[in-house]
């Protein structure tokens, strides 16, 4: 099988000069989709994120390893002017695409800004991926996730009423901007195909945070007021949320008139339909706590495959709030082949992406520092094929 048939990227070359989260979650899923990814650190500790997660026998960081999967590795001491230099010349002359997350204006001091590259070479995409945006009185602000989901407004909808605010459990902005920014790079990628001409891609965290927000920024037209937290739920449906069972907790979602008759059978209340509380989606989301007191002790007397089986056969949708065991492990999941090893090492999410069928493979793990030095730099150097 050619493989490079299913990675459309085959062939493109892409520098990462990043570190954290945000730019390798962009370059990884890149470098999934066939490009060849050069990692640029800094000598000693390298990316912050090799210090972060649970490590491996070896000594490396689960954190580091899911996010810089298929890609090779260099570093280059920016404070020395001719590891700069050959960095300058490298990206002009040897690279596609250039995307960088350091401090704002840190690159632009060291001449390895996207205008002074883009002169040089007008072929060439350069991705900004910052924390607030290019403009704005906190555009030269450093950000890292929590800080977003906190002034961004989404801990504010997230979590239950009343209680303390909480952060959603995966790095969702730092990820979400970095998909935002390969979609942006694919983007210009077409536009070059078609005009010649690269370009500088500018996204932010903060940009992303207010992006997640466009149900909650709708829905603040309707009345003026801030949405308030629905736990497990959703803003205007009801019954769609999690209900304990005896065993664990399971989502049960009919937030439709048809769906709700079903539930009401199941449950051995098919008089409920008729209660004007009940009668309508917008009537149940009114009266949603009279509603869920009286599913809930029904729900709370069996275990939660009982209900599962029940509402699978009555063609209600519901699913189990999983453990990241219980997923991993879940026959859908195992099916999908979605989650990837080589050589019985550590086990590493793939691309949630398939072309005719197919499914980017892992290519190699994540490399130590500086793997690739001599393989890139100095056969550069040399003159060589990097």
């Amino acid at each position: 099988m050619d493989l490079s048939a299913h990675q459309p990227l085959t062939g493109v070359r892409v520098i990462e000069i990043g570190t954290s989260v945000a730019a390798p979650y962009a370059a990884w899923i890149l470098g999934n989709l066939g490009a060849d990814v050069v990692k640029v650190e800094r000598p000693g500790p390298g990316d912050d994120s090799r210090q972060w997660g649970r490590m491996f026998p070896d000594g490396s960081s689960s954190y580091f390893n899911a996010l810089n999967r298929d890609k090779r590795g260099i570093t280059v001491n920016l404070s020395v002017e001719e590891e700069r230099e050959w960095l300058r010349g490298f990206c002009v002359n040897e690279v596609d695409v250039v995307l960088q997350n350091m401090r704002p204006g840190k690159l632009e001091s060291y001449g390895l800004g996207g205008d002074k590259l883009i002169k040089a070479n007008s072929r060439l995409i350069y991705c900004n991926l910052g924390a607030f945006g290019r403009c704005g009185p906190l555009k030269d602000r450093p950000g890292y996730d929590p800080l977003m989901q906190a002034y961004g407004g989404i801990m504010s909808i997230t979590g239950e009423d009343g209680r303390p605010p909480i952060r959603v459990g995966t790095s969702i902005v730092d990820m979400g901007t970095g998909l935002w920014c390969a979609v942006g790079i694919l983007a210009a990628m077409r536009r070059l195909s078609e005009t010649g001409k690269g370009c500088v891609v500018d996204a932010s965290l903060y940009e992303t945070a207010v992006g997640w927000m466009t149900n909650s920024v709708a829905s603040t037209g309707v009345d003026g007021r801030n949405p308030e937290r629905e736990g497990s739920g959703a803003r205007g449906m009801a019954p769609y949320q999690a209900y304990a069972c005896l065993d664990g907790y399971l989502v049960i979602a009919a937030p439709n008139d048809g769906l709700f008759g079903k539930l009401c059978l199941v449950l051995g209340h098919s008089e409920w339909p008729d209660d004007p509380r009940f009668s309508s989606n917008q009537n149940r989301y009114a009266n949603l706590f009279e509603l869920n007191a009286l599913i809930e002790p029904i729900i709370a007397e069996h275990p939660r495959a009982h209900w599962q089986n029940a509402l699978e056969q009555a063609g209600v949708p519901n699913a189990p709030v999983q453990k990241v065991l219980e997923m991993m492990h879940d026959p859908q999941t195992e099916a999908l082949k979605i989650i990837q090893s080589l050589d019985g090492g550590p086990k590493l999410m793939g691309m949630p992406l398939s072309f005719d069928g197919f499914r980017p493979s892992l290519s190699k793990y994540a490399p130590f520092l500086g793997q690739h030095n001599d393989d890139i730099k100095r056969r550069n150097e040399a003159g060589g094929e990097g």
